[in-house]
Protein backbone atom coordinates (compact mmCIF):
# COMPACT_ATOMS: atom_id res chain seq x y z
CA UNK A 1 0.00 0.00 0.00
CA UNK A 2 1.50 3.37 -0.97
CA UNK A 3 2.16 5.99 1.68
CA UNK A 4 -0.08 9.03 1.35
CA UNK A 5 1.58 11.86 3.14
CA UNK A 6 0.36 15.30 3.95
CA UNK A 7 1.89 17.39 6.67
CA UNK A 8 -0.39 20.08 8.11
CA UNK A 9 0.88 22.69 10.56
CA UNK A 10 -1.55 25.30 11.88
CA UNK A 11 -0.20 28.36 13.67
CA UNK A 12 -1.52 31.77 14.63
CA UNK A 13 0.09 34.82 13.05
CA UNK A 14 0.64 37.84 15.36
CA UNK A 15 -2.03 39.70 13.33
CA UNK A 16 -4.56 37.01 14.32
CA UNK A 17 -4.81 35.01 11.09
CA UNK A 18 -4.49 31.24 11.10
CA UNK A 19 -1.60 30.13 8.89
CA UNK A 20 -2.02 26.59 7.60
CA UNK A 21 1.13 25.12 6.05
CA UNK A 22 0.67 22.12 3.76
CA UNK A 23 3.43 19.84 2.50
CA UNK A 24 3.15 16.61 0.54
CA UNK A 25 0.09 15.32 -1.32
CA UNK A 26 -3.44 16.71 -1.12
CA UNK A 27 -5.64 13.99 -2.55
CA UNK A 28 -8.54 11.62 -1.90
CA UNK A 29 -6.73 10.03 1.04
CA UNK A 30 -5.41 13.19 2.73
CA UNK A 31 -8.03 15.87 1.96
CA UNK A 32 -10.20 14.91 4.98
CA UNK A 33 -7.27 15.83 7.24
CA UNK A 34 -7.16 19.34 5.74
CA UNK A 35 -10.93 19.58 6.15
CA UNK A 36 -10.65 18.71 9.85
CA UNK A 37 -7.76 21.14 10.34
CA UNK A 38 -9.77 23.98 8.82
CA UNK A 39 -12.83 23.05 10.89
CA UNK A 40 -10.61 23.52 13.94
CA UNK A 41 -10.02 27.19 13.05
CA UNK A 42 -12.71 29.31 14.73
CA UNK A 43 -15.24 30.98 12.42
CA UNK A 44 -14.25 34.57 11.72
CA UNK A 45 -10.51 33.93 12.00
CA UNK A 46 -8.93 34.63 8.60
CA UNK A 47 -7.04 31.70 7.06
CA UNK A 48 -3.87 31.77 4.95
CA UNK A 49 -2.79 28.57 3.18
CA UNK A 50 0.93 28.14 2.59
CA UNK A 51 1.09 25.51 -0.15
CA UNK A 52 4.73 25.99 -1.12
CA UNK A 53 5.45 22.41 -0.01
CA UNK A 54 2.50 20.84 -1.82
CA UNK A 55 3.82 18.38 -4.39
CA UNK A 56 0.54 16.97 -5.68
CA UNK A 57 -3.13 17.91 -5.68
CA UNK A 58 -5.94 15.90 -7.28
CA UNK A 59 -9.58 16.88 -7.92
CA UNK A 60 -10.58 16.09 -4.32
CA UNK A 61 -7.77 18.35 -3.09
CA UNK A 62 -8.98 21.10 -5.41
CA UNK A 63 -12.50 20.64 -4.02
CA UNK A 64 -11.15 21.04 -0.50
CA UNK A 65 -9.47 24.33 -1.52
CA UNK A 66 -12.76 25.52 -3.02
CA UNK A 67 -14.49 24.71 0.29
CA UNK A 68 -11.74 26.61 2.13
CA UNK A 69 -12.36 29.62 -0.12
CA UNK A 70 -15.99 29.68 1.09
CA UNK A 71 -14.99 30.24 4.73
CA UNK A 72 -16.09 33.63 6.08
CA UNK A 73 -13.38 36.28 5.68
CA UNK A 74 -13.15 40.06 5.41
CA UNK A 75 -15.33 41.54 2.64
CA UNK A 76 -13.64 41.96 -0.72
CA UNK A 77 -10.94 39.39 -0.03
CA UNK A 78 -10.24 35.95 -1.46
CA UNK A 79 -8.50 32.94 0.04
CA UNK A 80 -4.77 33.77 0.09
CA UNK A 81 -2.35 31.07 -1.04
CA UNK A 82 1.37 31.41 -0.35
CA UNK A 83 4.12 29.95 -2.52
CA UNK A 84 1.91 28.28 -5.11
CA UNK A 85 4.11 25.93 -7.17
CA UNK A 86 3.97 26.41 -10.95
CA UNK A 87 2.27 23.05 -11.61
CA UNK A 88 -0.53 23.96 -9.19
CA UNK A 89 -0.94 27.45 -10.65
CA UNK A 90 -1.63 25.83 -14.02
CA UNK A 91 -4.14 23.44 -12.40
CA UNK A 92 -5.88 26.33 -10.61
CA UNK A 93 -6.06 28.33 -13.85
CA UNK A 94 -7.54 25.40 -15.79
CA UNK A 95 -10.12 24.62 -13.11
CA UNK A 96 -11.14 28.22 -12.37
CA UNK A 97 -9.85 28.13 -8.80
CA UNK A 98 -7.73 31.20 -9.62
CA UNK A 99 -10.90 33.27 -9.42
CA UNK A 100 -11.36 32.23 -5.78
CA UNK A 101 -7.83 32.77 -4.47
CA UNK A 102 -4.99 35.25 -4.46
CA UNK A 103 -1.34 34.27 -4.77
CA UNK A 104 1.40 35.67 -2.55
CA UNK A 105 5.12 35.03 -2.21
CA UNK A 106 5.27 35.59 1.56
CA UNK A 107 2.96 34.83 4.48
CA UNK A 108 3.31 38.45 5.65
CA UNK A 109 1.88 39.77 2.37
CA UNK A 110 -1.00 37.26 2.48
CA UNK A 111 -1.90 38.19 6.05
CA UNK A 112 -1.73 41.88 5.16
CA UNK A 113 -4.10 41.31 2.23
CA UNK A 114 -6.63 39.76 4.63
CA UNK A 115 -6.27 41.99 7.66
CA UNK A 116 -5.52 45.31 6.00
CA UNK A 117 -2.27 45.49 7.94
CA UNK A 118 0.83 46.64 6.19
CA UNK A 119 3.32 43.85 5.57
CA UNK A 120 6.26 43.99 7.92
CA UNK A 121 9.58 45.20 6.61
CA UNK A 122 11.95 42.63 5.23
CA UNK A 123 14.59 41.45 7.68
CA UNK A 124 17.50 43.90 8.08
CA UNK A 125 20.55 43.31 5.95
CA UNK A 126 23.86 42.86 7.70
CA UNK A 127 26.39 45.68 7.22
CA UNK A 128 28.90 45.20 4.40
CA UNK A 129 32.08 43.39 5.32
CA UNK A 130 34.53 45.72 7.00
CA UNK A 131 31.92 48.38 7.75
CA UNK A 132 31.49 47.20 11.32
CA UNK A 133 28.35 49.30 11.66
CA UNK A 134 30.36 52.17 13.18
CA UNK A 135 30.19 54.60 10.26
CA UNK A 136 33.71 53.79 9.08
CA UNK A 137 35.39 54.91 12.31
CA UNK A 138 37.28 51.62 12.66
CA UNK A 139 35.77 50.79 16.04
CA UNK A 140 36.47 54.21 17.57
CA UNK A 141 33.63 55.90 19.46
CA UNK A 142 31.90 58.83 17.76
CA UNK A 143 33.37 62.29 18.41
CA UNK A 144 31.59 64.46 20.97
CA UNK A 145 29.08 66.97 19.56
CA UNK A 146 30.77 70.10 18.23
CA UNK A 147 34.23 68.49 18.04
CA UNK A 148 36.33 69.19 14.98
CA UNK A 149 37.69 66.32 12.99
CA UNK A 150 41.47 65.93 13.19
CA UNK A 151 43.37 65.18 10.02
CA UNK A 152 44.57 61.62 9.80
CA UNK A 153 48.28 60.97 9.88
Amino acid sequence: MPAFTLTIVVSTHPAGAAVVVLAGELDYHTAPRLHRALEGVPTGVPVVLDISGLEFCDSIGVSELVLASRRPRPPGTRLPLVGTPAHLRMLFTLTGVDGLVTHHQRVEAAVAALTGARPGPPPPRPPPAGAGGDGGRGGRPPPPPGARARPRA
